[in-house]
């Protein structure tokens, strides 16, 4: 993840955007007049759709992202054009067509289900002239960017000949070409990097029914020797993600709610091309591309995710390690941010020998919130408070032990004396201390909304053990 952070690819992004619109609302009758629902609207929303939604993944990412598209001179088009400036994509070189209708998709949800999906677009190839101006701005922008990414919704942007001089082009300036194809014909998308169809489309493209993992495995490694790639992958929904590289490789995901599909594609294309402009091979690159999806699913309409969420996700399916639970100061503020509505309690302390006192008082801890994070001092620390013998284990080895129980959520090692810088960063709504602070002023009391006391099992402490160690 820390090698996502580091760089800011440029991708650009070429094929058809369009408008998500969303009326949202409830349902609680069936119509007099036909056997339909009636949607009380209470809200609506407009986002961007398409290979819209692979820029607004990749802005989300924290990419820089150059658009080239065909609208129509309408409202939706300005509307659309509007939108992705206000995001901060490049889109001054989409091309405006006369008489074209730009792509909207207005979808009525009602109770967090899909009722009915209403389209208003054109569908038919661009013009002659709109596909030069296209292709001219393409040779102008490619030597500039990281990647290009093909999204393809068969509205009529990424025409064959287009398609192909744009892939030619690609190679020519060395530039990897990532395509989410579309159709019953994927010969124009001939010498791309590679495809990301799903299993439908694949069946489709292939002509070869997939019920299993050899008929997948058939089926990849055709479109890719066929089509001259250097990957095909295949995206499984709730299965996960196929590679065809030089061997066959299945990648399952865990999805915790699956409320909306919408999207996850777009989600899928934008973050393989981010991640391998980053420097990642293909098989972290499907990884990662694997929990985007993962978390987008489980939001509704055409969603976009952050690095944080994906840093979140993958947490979550590490959370019986205890080591993914050691984090830095910088790393549970990233983390923290995914945390909406959580009541995070903080506890700090020196825990060199974890005994039965300790997990009594972090099991307390843990029951006054949702989240426990511990500060632990360093190594350096302790010998500053408590003199050079100490401590007995060092901090890799205190780290991992106490993030192995179930109470202790995260582990913040920190090197001052006190932990007030932590406490500020993180800003608890409950900061624990023992009961030997009755009356004693705790550090960071004025940060956290409240304090509370634990009381200690009584004759447990560090000092008695090694004391007792010490006698033998």
């Amino acid at each position: 993840m820390d090698r996502l952070r580091t760089k800011r690819p440029h991708i650009l992004v070429i094929g058809d955007v369009m408008l998500d619109h969303y009326l949202w609302g409830k349902c609680e009758r069936i119509s007099p007049e036909a056997p339909v629902q009636v949607v009380d609207i209470q809200k609506e929303s407009t986002v961007l759709g398409g290979a819209g939604n692979v820029v607004n993944n990749l802005l989300s990412l924290g990419a820089k992202v150059s658009v080239l598209s065909v609208v129509g001179n309408d409202e939706n088009g300005k509307a659309l054009l509007k939108m992705l400036q206000d995001l901060g994509a490049d889109a001054q070189n989409i091309v405006i067509q006369e008489n074209r209708k730009t792509s909207k998709k207005s979808r009525v949800i009602a109770s967090h289900q899909q009722v009915v999906r209403y389209d208003s677009e054109s569908k038919e190839d661009i013009t002659p002239l709109c596909e030069q101006e296209l292709l001219a701005q393409c040779e102008r922008n490619i030597a500039n960017v990281d990647v290009v990414l093909l999204s393809d919704y068969g509205k009529g942007v990424l025409t064959n000949t287009f398609t192909c001089k744009v892939i030619a082009l690609a190679k020519k300036y060395q530039k990897s070409i990532l395509v989410d194809p579309k159709g019953d014909d994927y010969t124009k998308y001939t010498g791309a990097t590679l495809i990301t169809p799903n299993k439908k489309e694949a069946s489709i493209a292939s002509k070869i029914t997939i019920k299993d993992d050899e008929s997948l495995q058939k089926a990849g490694e055709l479109l890719k020797e066929r089509l001259g790639l250097e990957y095909a992958i295949i995206t499984l929904s709730e299965d996960g993600i196929a590679i065809f590289g030089e061997n066959f490789e299945k990648m399952p995901t865990v999805a915790k709610e699956v409320y909306d599909v919408t999207g996850a594609g777009d989600t899928v294309l934008a973050s393989l091309g981010y991640a391998l402009s980053c420097g990642l091979n293909i098989q972290e690159s499907a990884s990662f591309a694997n929990s985007a999806a993962a978390v987008v699913v489980g939001k509704l309409g055409s969603a976009t995710v952050t690095l944080d969420e994906v840093d979140a996700y993958e947490h979550s399916l590490r959370c019986a390690t205890a080591g993914s639970k050691i984090k830095t100061k910088e790393e549970i503020l990233r983390l923290l941010k995914t945390k909406h509505n959580q009541k995070i309690v903080f506890t700090n302390g020196c825990f060199d020998i974890l005994h039965v006192g300790h997990v009594k008082y972090l099991e307390v801890a843990k029951s006054f919130g949702d989240m426990l994070i511990v500060g632990l001092n360093s190594d350096d620390s302790i010998k500053r408070l408590k003199g050079q013998s100490r401590p007995i284990n060092s901090l890799e080895d205190r780290a991992y032990v106490l993030s192995s129980l179930e109470s202790v959520s995260f582990v913040v090692p920190f090197e001052e004396d006190t932990p007030l810088e932590l406490i500020s960063a993180i800003r608890p709504d409950i900061l624990v201390k023992g009961a030997d602070y009755e009356g004693k002023l705790v550090v960071g009391s004025e940060i956290a909304k409240e304090v509370r006391l634990v009381q200690f099992v009584e004759g447990k402490s560090t000092s008695n053990i090694i004391s007792k160690a010490q006698q033998q």
